[in-house]
């Protein structure tokens, strides 16, 4: 059963997809999930099989038309609906700068047309593909503790689109000592989560520091000394910058913290107000970027496909025992708590922007006339198109007809950059999507031990509750199978060797050491019982890459797991 979304009649599902019928597929499928339009399949162990007929069998029902979505071609986010077209899509040219995080190849199959290939991996390649994204960091003082509130945390990233276009970002804020994470799953190409996932945490920080601390950053900057940092970054050795443009994306966000300079009195922004007004500053900047004259092509370019392209963005504020998080889109932030009795609770703390949420239907509706009130969403999607219901860029869904057509017409070979010149039907009140976050206030307490920050990849694929399982039941193994390490003085690396493989010795090296791992293990490759099963684990990992996006998304997750004898400190001081 191969889903895709059309402006054509058929049978829909409840998302608005028309489903095409492949007997291969009908002869497998145990259940259907009909979440943006995607198979949700319980494996068999004809697992290989079905997916190879099910892959080739949709191609051929598909040779008589062109299908491409709004920007990229042959590689559909499924959060844009497809829209049928007589005209072949341009491949990208040389203009394109989708560059992203590199993933391995190794066994991953390009083309559904191969006429040989295998689903098979073995259990050392399934791990090198997992653990590929992985990043960890732990907070620590000089006495080798931690005082903060966040004891470590543990991030991933898997593919489904090539490239990727989710983005994930983790830092201190100096000025502040808080500590933030963001994930950020784009749609339309990867452009716009890549440049919200590099500048919206710095407009944050800009946001929560006070006049003093600005007027000293913008001396700096007019007598052209070295800039006090902002931010300390906690990255992936292959996370990706837009180097030919930061000097563009400092200018602007050294306009944002001349325009707090020049309020009349101390900015004294709450949290909550920083980060609103950090989302929908940043939102605007792009917006403005690729209205601006640009000299250089490149630059231009760029600028182009961050703003036509969109991205969700979910981002997590620890300071102390105060967490904020601002939402906007599909992203999702779920608290894990132990309760007295040792039971696990789940709290979400965001609800997802879209078409099933009650409060955003509502809203739009207060927003545009009543005339509108039955085409605002079609088939469960804004505009009968997107999915979530805000997100930064997609200026489409944002501007008048007239400044996208004055854009558009005035640059490059936008075709080359995969962005589509398309107007919706029943446009008629822009904007109709918002960056806007909702931001919820939560008071840690020593009972909530991890927040999960995830792209929908993963909530797609598991619930809350599940997710809350998958991490507590993890944090147990591990501690069960992690013998102590008793030291006997004196000690030499000769002895922590051979402690270490006592450790490895008792099974330690087979788990996933990154709970972000482990639960993209799971989310993708869990049966009906919840267990994973390698052979639709390996299957989910070979998808070629035009038929992979038909199965799952890209999947995001960062784990922050707080500190309890800090929080517990906390209390016992503020009595």
């Amino acid at each position: 059963m191969l889903c895709l979304c059309l402006f054509s009649p058929g049978l829909q599902n409840h998302s608005g997809g028309v489903c095409w019928n492949t007997s291969a597929l009908f002869c497998a499928a145990r259940t259907f999930c009909a979440t943006e339009g995607r198979c949700s399949i319980t494996m068999s162990r004809t697992v290989s099989s079905w997916i190879l007929s099910s892959a080739r069998s949709s191609i051929v029902s598909l040779g008589k038309g062109r299908w491409y979505s709004i920007r990229i071609p042959n590689r559909n986010k499924i959060k844009w609906k497809l829209i049928f077209s007589k005209t072949h899509p341009y491949p990208a040219g040389s203009c394109s700068l989708d560059r992203t995080f590199s993933f391995p190849k190794a066994f991953r199959h390009t083309s559904t047309e191969e006429e040989h290939f295998s689903f098979q991996l073995s259990p050392a390649q399934i791990n090198h593909i997992l653990r590929a994204g992985e990043l960890s960091h732990r907070t620590l003082d000089l006495n080798g503790k931690s005082a903060n509130s966040v004891l470590r945390f543990e991030s991933n990233q898997l593919a489904s689109n090539s490239p990727i276009e989710d983005r994930r970002s983790a830092a201190t804020c100096l000025q502040t000592a808080g500590m933030m994470f963001g994930v950020f799953d784009g749609h339309a190409g990867a452009a716009c989560a890549q440049a919200v996932s590099e500048r919206l945490l710095h407009y944050i920080a800009v946001s929560l520091m006070p006049r003093q601390s600005l007027e000293e950053i913008e001396l700096a900057v007019e007598a052209m000394k070295p800039v006090r940092p902002i931010l300390q970054w906690h990255r992936h050795p292959n996370d990706v910058e837009y180097q030919e443009i930061s000097s563009q994306y400092f200018e602007n966000l050294r306009v944002y913290w001349q325009h707090l300079l020049d309020l009349d009195t101390e900015p004294g922004f709450s949290l909550e107000e920083a980060m609103i007004c950090a989302f929908k500053r940043l939102d605007s900047d792009i917006s403005l970027e690729v209205q601006a004259p640009q000299e250089n092509e490149l630059m231009r370019n760029i600028a182009l496909q961050v703003a036509f392209s969109g991205a969700t963005a979910c981002v997590a504020h620890v300071d102390g025992v105060h967490l904020h998080v601002a939402n906007t889109g599909d992203c999702r932030a779920v608290l894990g708590i132990r309760e007295e009795d040792g039971t696990w609770s789940t709290l979400p703390l965001t609800r997802d922007h879209n078409a099933y949420d009650e409060f955003e239907i509502r809203r739009l509706k207060r927003e545009h006339p009543r005339s509108e009130e039955k085409t605002l969403f079609v088939n469960d999607r804004l505009l009968g198109i997107l999915m979530p219901s805000r997100a930064f860029g997609d200026v489409q869904l944002k501007w008048s007809k007239e400044l996208q057509h004055s854009i558009l017409e005035n640059s490059c070979d936008v075709e080359a950059l995969n962005i589509y010149q398309y107007v919706p039907p029943n446009y008629h009140t822009p904007p109709y999507l918002t960056a806007e976050p909702e931001v919820t206030y939560h008071k840690l307490r020593s009972k909530d031990k991890f927040l999960v920050i995830a792209s929908d990849g993963l909530w797609e694929m598991l619930s809350n509750e599940k997710v809350v399982k998958l991490v507590a039941g993890h944090l147990t193994e591990l501690n069960m199978h992690k013998p102590p390490l008793t030291f006997k003085k004196p000690v030499n690396l000769g002895y922590m060797h051979n402690l270490l493989l006592q450790r490895k010795s008792k099974g330690l090296a087979s788990l996933d050491q990154n709970i972000a791992t482990h639960l993209i293990r799971h989310a993708i490759g869990s049966n009906e019982y919840g267990e994973v099963d390698p052979e639709k684990l390996a299957a989910m990992l070979t998808l070629p890459e035009d038929l992979a996006r038909m199965y799952r998304d890209d999947i995001t997750v960062t784990v922050v797991y707080f500190n309890s004898e800090t929080i517990e400190d906390y209390y016992r001081n503020h009595k």
